[in-house]
């Protein structure tokens, strides 16, 4: 819901302010989660504050990904073309990837200090310190400027013709968001289900600093996978980028299943990681880094926040359903046949990465270096075609600019410019 509604505030209000007030809610709601307390010392009333704070920041959180992810793609305009793709990755999924290991590192250097004897105050300082990364963002966010095509094609003093809109992008919105269920169903779920892994390959004894460690080398995988994705992306384009990286991922996660049996004891616990940490990796280099690219170009700067937040939030439910389809096939077995606890998640994970591969293949529309303005042209075109005044479109000086889609034949191909009136 959060993303929803930061979608529908970064189109029709600010992308700044949008940003802004989740980076706010992020500061306070993190304070407030390393400060709970239950009335009277209640251990009950500790759980229920702490389940209220995290639910908040929730909202802060979702709201990062309509109004900063569309902001990120829109400012990769005015970078250099054949570039852009790698910075926006760079800026986007990387920086998330670089989060999933530093909030493994930092509970285990946290524990090692304070001992496992004093975890009350492990769990305090490790949400405490969350409080940084956004406190730190604070005066940046501030300073931000709204991106060039946000001013140009913003709807945020008009109309929003929804009909026309649907009719246009409901069926790639559709392809998007489907892909992206798939990602999250396999990508988030074994990321949170991984540590659960790791504690029944190393047993019951092992010392919880060990079991963060382990963790913390599996998230390390992610980065050479989102980083290296992030160049391929600018050179293979996302479409085939996100394609072949789920193919690859989809087979890797078929052998491991394959081998698991070999994989899970606790003397093979090296192996089990690379090997896990390899078909993450995939994930990062395929989906994690394109997904999100793709939500943010393939549709026209007026509604893109929108459109975004409603494929980021069917991808969190996919998430919310990986994490509890994949348990249940985990604890179902478990006690029973361990091995096949271990392969069932990775083999329902595999089937729908190669599913997603051809998704991409087959259904996702070619994403080029200027497909945020090729889109825009396209899109005001349509909106004039079908009746609706794109004069009232864009901001201040520039909401008396017209973009006209002119469309030309050359050599049997279509060729869109944009032209510019004052």
């Amino acid at each position: 819901m959060n993303m929803l509604i930061f979608g529908y505030t970064s189109d029709h209000y600010s992308r700044k302010w949008s940003l802004f007030a989740s980076t706010v809610i992020l500061i306070a709601f993190a304070a407030l989660s390393a400060g709970s307390y239950g009335a009277g010392g209640s251990s009950s009333g500790l759980f229920a504050a702490l389940t209220a704070w995290r639910f908040l920041l929730g909202i802060g959180i979702g709201g990062e990904y309509p109004a900063g992810s569309v902001g990120c793609a829109e400012s990769t305009g005015e970078l250099k073309s054949g570039t852009r793709n790698r910075w926006f990755i760079l800026f986007t999924n990387v920086q998330i990837d670089i989060g999933f290991v530093v909030s493994a590192l930092v509970p285990m250097i946290v524990v090692l200090i304070t001992g496992e004897n004093h975890l009350r105050a492990a769990w305090r300082i490790c949400l405490g310190l969350g409080v940084i990364p956004p406190l730190s963002l604070l005066y940046l966010r501030l300073k931000l400027n709204e991106p060039e095509a946000y001013r140009r094609e913003t709807m945020a003093k008009a109309k929003t013709p929804w009909l026309l809109v649907i009719k246009f992008y409901w069926w790639r919105l559709t392809i998007v968001s489907l892909i992206w269920f798939i990602y999250d169903f396999s990508g988030y779920s074994f990321s949170l289900f991984s540590s659960t892994i790791v504690d029944n390959l190393l047993g019951d004894n092992s010392p919880l600093w060990k079991s963060f460690g382990w963790t913390t080398l599996i998230y390390l995988f992610y980065l050479p996978g989102c980083i290296g994705g992030s160049f391929v992306s600018d050179w293979l384009g996302p479409k085939m980028t996100l394609g072949i990286g789920v193919l690859a991922q989809g087979i890797v996660g078929f052998i491991m299943a394959g081998v698991y049996s070999y994989l899970a004891h606790p003397q093979n616990v090296a192996g089990f990681v690379i090997v896990y940490g390899v078909f993450l990796a995939l994930g990062e280099f395929g989906p994690g880094d394109n997904i999100g690219l793709i939500a943010s170009k393939s549709c026209a700067t007026a509604v893109r926040g929108q459109y975004y937040g409603i494929a980021a939030a069917i991808g969190k439910i996919g998430a919310f359903v990986g994490d509890q389809v994949l348990a249940i096939l985990y604890n179902r077995y478990k006690d029973t046949d361990p091995i096949k606890a271990g392969q069932y998640p990775f083999f329902v994970s595999s089937a729908l990465c190669i599913l997603s591969a051809g998704i991409a293949f087959f259904l996702l529309p070619h994403i080029g270096q200027d497909t945020i303005d090729e889109e825009d042209v396209k899109f005001r075109a349509y909106l004039a075609e079908n009746g609706y005044d794109v004069s009232q479109m864009g901001v201040q000086r520039e909401s008396a600019e017209h973009i006209v889609g002119q469309t030309e034949v050359e050599d049997g191909n279509e060729v869109t410019e944009k032209v510019s009136k004052a």
